[in-house]
């Protein structure tokens, strides 16, 4: 399941990962409807779903400051709010990288996608990068 946060919760965006992506694809508020959200509550809402991966543009309060859980992943884009239309095509990439390309690879981890790399940490709270073309 990908969940996306809720500035990108834009119908757009989810068509066109439900395209190509076989799961289940939805945004945050979904997982509970009718209430606010707030970053400190994201990691609660996660674990009411089956093996999700939380997908944010929101990375300064994600990055390095969520603590990783093998019931969820998070990935943190580092992408303008006016350029999330290219959101859909780095994550289909991203999740075609052999380290990402499954939910229990994916699992435990919280990821950065910046424009020339991409990290990640663990429980250990390690970071390390991914080699990406």
């Amino acid at each position: 399941m990908i969940v996306l946060d809720e500035q990108l919760k834009d119908q757009y965006l989810i068509a066109e990962i439900a395209a190509w992506y076989p799961g289940t694809v939805t945004h945050i508020q979904a997982l509970r409807p009718n209430t606010v959200i707030k970053d400190d509550n994201i990691a609660t809402v996660l674990f009411s779903a089956r093996t999700p991966t939380f997908v944010t543009i929101n990375v300064n309060d994600f990055w390095q400051k969520m603590h990783p859980h093998s019931g969820y992943a998070i990935i943190a884009i580092d992408l303008a709010q006016n350029a999330v239309e290219s959101l859909p095509n780095q994550l289909r990439e991203l999740l075609s990288h052999p380290a990402l390309r499954t939910h229990n690879l994916r699992m435990g981890k919280v990821i950065r996608v910046q424009p020339n790399q991409v990290r990640y940490y663990t429980r250990d709270r390690r970071v390390r990068f991914l080699n990406v073309d």
